[in-house]
């Protein structure tokens, strides 16, 4: 029998802190589902045009792989600045086993509350870099006491989210670390913080804390380390007050435009960053989720389905400027929400916003090429009951590394086709009954099909235009019956099989009086522990308009009947709740982070098998610090990586009153940070 901690005293769903959903997305499981539509549930049984067999004829796709082979990945160090190890001891989880999959043999973590990072015996650790180090030339070493804009500016961002690691030719051991700031912690931040009178430092010192940063690293070959490699040349910060650039059919169109930009492709800034991808060509993509926060005095008229406030925001920005002001600037959230293409080889560029994409709260966008060479981008939308969607390019890649190649390959995300997702389960409504339990086929499973939203100035929606069903996509989606999903959020193909992976984190409401109920793709109500989607398109080809689907995973813990591990035996995994990012290792294993952990333990990353007779065996890998949440998991030969987001965000905390003391213990201001996990003895991960 495994014993599980007791829940935490939480009342927010997916076991978020008050104080996390106040700041990362503005109380948005405290306001009105923005999707009223009625339109039916993947519950609906049709005659699909795939079946459960093409699932599992699903051949390799081959992609292109652009991060490098050695780099880190991060797992945050402990409460001593620089150690090499977790503080706590590492414990060799509920069945002590290290055997598994290859690339999963280590002994797994236990659920644990520990303020620190944990990891497997016999691996180690060491923060890469912390919030406010610095990276550019001229900029101040960090100072707590001494915040500005201007330090900021040049200093790594705050709450890292998205991590991308590339390689650097030509300069041994180093490798390009890109970096997402999703979001600030005010309160976490500044001592004194007053969150009814923030002042103009505070507010610009949080403008410069969002957004991108790119830092290159070194790796220490005998120990497995990272540290950044500071002021080099292609070390850059992008942030609230950067210039950016909107590419693609709508770009120049009449809700683009705004008193400081009548032409309707300037923008400045990039807000609340989340998850992203890295392309085959070099570059980095990063969404942008939960924009709406950001932006205040909206109307239904303005609004459009995206949760704009109707009065003052969180962090008063629209008293500083008024593009946050919706009454001044009414299409400036228009500009938000797109999916940022930056070449971090090129310190200045102008990074991309692209609208060919489509505009709502983007965790992801992880693409992979088809035969001919087309990029194909997956995308989820994360808001309970919204969508998940596709883009297929109609441009094929250049090889190459030449200034032409990348030219064209930046334009690769500009001209295409843009999906929405309409799924259908293949087993009686009867059987889908809202507890999780299997129906009699002995999967959830089923077909579905990519309905066309638009492709470059035709649109597919009826009573839309182009421009119209690229700034207002969840719109479209309603109108031609997507379905409703539990919050899709990180969303990655297989480089080995070319099968989907999409992590649905949770969603209390299903099932809830007038709401959406339980359906074959989302089949718990009041579902707060999430499931993770497998889906192979239709003739194994990404441009195909249909696929088939199964659920490989059903989250929580394992003793739970309405738990489902691929068929793998339940008294064998690890317990898992809400998961967020996935990524994939060298071996073909899916890793899994998680934000919110509802079964009383701290989010932590995670490894499953997707082939072979360990199939669906998940063992825990790590967990973070108090209040923290595990992003941009990267998982490489040598290393892991992780993105430790927001330690110490609980409610009551505050820089007089810290919850954590992560990652350079007491008397220190707690630090998002990103950390790099290795073995002790130099070899592969779980090998």
């Amino acid at each position: 029998m495994r014993n599980l901690l007791p829940l935490l005293n939480s009342p927010h769903s997916g076991g978020r802190s008050a104080l996390t959903c106040r700041y990362r997305c503005g109380d948005a499981c405290f306001q009105d589902v923005p999707n009223t539509s009625d339109n039916e549930y993947a519950g609906d049984v049709i005659a699909g045009a795939l079946s459960r067999r093409s699932m599992m004829r699903a051949a390799a796709v081959v992609t292109v792989a652009a991060a490098a082979g050695t780099s880190a990945l991060a797992g945050p160090a402990a409460p001593s600045a620089e150690a090499a190890e977790s503080a706590a001891t590492p414990q060799a989880g509920p069945f002590g086993r290290t055997d598994g999959a290859r690339g999963l043999r280590f002994a797994p973590v236990a659920p644990n509350t520990t303020d620190a990072v944990t990891v497997p015996a016999g691996y180690a650790q060491n923060v890469v870099i912390r919030w406010g180090e610095p990276i550019l030339r001229g900029a101040p070493a960090f100072d707590p006491d001494k915040q500005s804009a201007k330090a900021q500016a040049g200093q790594f961002g705050y709450n890292n989210d998205f991590l991308s690691l590339l390689p650097l030719p030509g300069e041994h051991g180093r490798q390009v670390l890109v970096a997402n700031h999703e979001y600030t912690d005010e309160i976490l931040m500044f001592k004194g913080y007053d969150p009814a009178k923030p002042t103009r430092e505070q507010v610009e010192t949080a403008w410069a804390a969002h957004g991108l940063s790119v830092v290159v690293v070194q790796e220490e070959r005998k120990s497995g380390k990272l540290t950044p490699v500071t002021r080099h040349h292609l070390n850059r910060r992008l942030h609230t007050t950067s210039e950016f650039r909107l590419t693609g059919p709508a770009a120049g169109s009449d809700l683009l435009k705004t008193s400081a930009d009548p032409t309707g492709t300037k923008v400045l800034g990039t807000l609340n960053n989340c998850a992203g991808g890295t392309t085959p060509w070099g570059t980095t993509l990063h969404g942008e989720e939960n924009f709406n926060q950001y932006f205040a005095n909206g109307s239904s008229a303005t609004d459009k389905r995206y949760g704009i406030s109707t009065g003052a925001t969180e962090r008063k920005w629209e008293l500083f400027d008024k593009r946050f002001d919706v009454k001044q600037e009414p299409n400036e959230p228009h500009r938000q929400g797109w999916v940022v293409e930056l070449d971090p080889y090129d310190p200045d560029s102008t990074p991309r916003k692209h609208t060919a994409l489509g505009r709502f709260k983007h965790e992801a966008a992880q693409p992979r090429l088809t035969a001919d060479g087309r990029p194909v981008v997956y995308m989820g939308d994360d808001e309970r009951f919204d969508y998940f969607y596709k883009f297929v390019s109609s441009k094929r890649m250049k090889k190459g590394t030449s200034r032409a190649a990348r030219e064209h390959n930046l334009t690769l995300l500009d001209e295409g086709t843009l999906y929405v997702a309409k799924i259908t389960g293949d087993s009686p409504a009867a059987e889908i009954d809202g507890t999780g339990k299997l129906p009699n086929d002995g999967e959830f499973d089923g077909s579905g099909q990519w309905i066309p939203l638009a492709t470059g100035d035709v649109s597919h929606v009826p009573g839309m235009t182009a421009e119209e069903v690229y700034v207002f996509t969840r719109l479209a989606g309603d109108k031609v019956g997507a379905t409703k999903m539990d919050r899709p959020e990180d969303v990655e193909p297989s480089p080995r099989t070319g099968r989907v992976y999409v992590a649905l984190t949770n969603n209390t409401d299903r099932g809830k009086p007038g709401k959406a109920g339980a359906d074959e793709a989302n089949p718990r109500n009041l579902n707060k522990h999430g499931q993770v989607l497998e889906l192979a398109e239709h003739w194994d080809d990404p441009a195909s308009d249909g696929f088939a689907w199964r659920l490989f995973l059903v989250a929580g813990d394992p003793e739970d009947p309405a738990t489902y591990f691929a068929g793998f035996p339940k008294d064998k995994v690890s317990p898992i709740s809400c998961p967020d990012n996935v990524a994939f290792d060298p071996h073909g294993n899916l890793w899994l982070s998680t934000d919110g952990n509802q079964l009383g333990s701290h989010d932590g990353l995670f490894g499953v098998a997707t082939r072979g007779e360990r199939r669906g065996e998940l063992k825990q890998f790590l967990t973070v610090p108090k209040g923290a949440e595990t992003c941009g998991p990267i998982i490489q030969d040598r290393r892991v990586l992780v993105a430790v987001q927001h330690p110490g965000e609980i409610d009551g905390a505050s820089v007089e009153k810290p919850a954590s003391v992560w990652p350079d213990g007491p008397g220190k201001l707690v630090r998002p940070s990103v950390v790099a996990v290795y073995r002790k003895d130099g070899r592969d991960i779980g090998v």
